[in-house]
């Protein structure tokens, strides 16, 4: 199954780069640059980060820099992502190798780091024209997501920086006082239920089983698969990978994997709902069932680690909506987050009840 699937657009107006400032830069610290013009478009996906390719003649990298204008504190650490990278590539190739990162400002006016170009394709809201969709093609990828989860929390994390970089004692303690925290500072409207919501995470916190490295935004438009869709070819996005619980892993990514019977908020609340609502595709129970029998791990308590990912996913779009209504940003697709947060805390509500919803 070949595709002629292009992932990039135009570089967006107000999020350009410099290149001749950039081009110079890779020059300096990047070996075997071909001769030609260097030429940037950009990865339109994604609500955060800004990220680029850079092309110049049959040499490709990609760039990531943190959003425009002010940022949370620790959020968008560009140099932290970038050592993650250096430090995993060897033991989990799936994540891309980076190349440089670079905290001077002058270059593209943030901190950020340049990595491989992988290719592949990735899948959010449709698939390619050219791809001819059944459901077995949504089970094989369903499969493709649990098989690399269970193979990312397998990965020893004390043969990585990671070893040096984390604190896994009391992490999901830390979590829910650091995102409450973060919903406070960033808080704009009023919303029913979010004391409720919030008190109950803090007083059902489970006990903490063995830590693993966790990707902690791990969803299906972060990856990309090869073109006959049989394995995943990159894995993307991990400036929030740490050393944790890996249910709180798994309890982000159910969070994200859409069904069709869910309430609209909740399919469309990011655009377009995603590709998981087409039949075949797991539902959440199905991919907790296969991630537990791959991984032998007791997910009996996974109702609160979704509560707590729905929860986490408001504050994300909250943080958004708050820049985008302060005037920090200007993309009109953040004009309505404020309606999906309130969704996200009553669906988050309705999970502490202990169905997998």
């Amino acid at each position: 199954m070949k595709s002629s699937y292009s992932d990039t657009i135009s570089v967006r107006k107000g999020e350009e780069l410099n290149n001749e400032v950039l081009f110079q830069f890779i020059r300096e610290n990047i070996t075997d640059i071909p001769n030609g013009t260097l030429e940037i478009e950009q990865f339109g996906a994604g609500h955060s980060n800004l990220t680029y390719l850079l092309k110049v003649g049959d040499w490709e990298a990609v760039l990531r820099r943190p959003p425009l204008g002010p940022v949370a504190p620790k959020a968008h650490d560009m140099g932290r992502e970038s050592q993650i990278l250096s430090s995993l590539h060897p033991l989990y190739p799936t994540a891309p190798k980076p190349f440089v990162f670079s905290e001077d400002e002058s270059i593209v006016g943030s901190p950020f780091f340049i990595m491989e170009r992988r290719k592949g394709i990735v899948v959010d809201s449709a698939f390619p024209e050219d791809v001819v969709y059944d459901p077995s093609l949504g089970r094989k990828i369903s499969e493709v997501m649990v098989d690399n989860l269970v193979e990312l929390h397998q990965v020893d994390y004390t043969k990585t920086e990671l070893v040096n970089m984390t604190k896994p004692d009391g992490f999901m303690e830390r979590q829910v006082a650091g995102w409450t925290n973060r919903y406070f500072r960033s808080k704009t409207d009023e919303i029913s239920g979010l004391d409720q919501l919030t008190n109950w995470l803090k007083n059902n916190v489970p006990v903490s089983p063995e830590p693993a490295i966790i990707h902690y935004d791990y969803k299906l438009n972060n990856a990309m698969f090869s073109n006959d869709f049989s394995k995943m070819t990159g894995l993307f996005d991990w400036e929030m990978t740490t050393v944790g619980e890996p249910l709180a892993d798994l309890g982000a990514a159910l969070s994200y994997w859409i069904e069709a019977g869910d309430p609209d908020e909740l399919k469309k609340g990011l655009g377009k709902p995603s590709v998981t609502i087409k039949d075949g595709f797991f539902s959440r129970a199905q991919f907790l069932e296969d991630y537990a029998s791959k991984s032998g791990r007791d997910v009996s308590k996974i109702h609160f680690y979704l509560t707590f990912a729905y929860f986490k996913l408001a504050v994300i779009c909250q943080q958004i909506y708050y820049r985008y209504k302060k005037g920090q940003t200007s993309d009109q697709r953040f004009a309505r987050f404020n309606e999906y947060v309130e969704s996200l805390i009553h669906h988050a509500l309705n999970s502490a009840k202990g169905v997998i919803q």
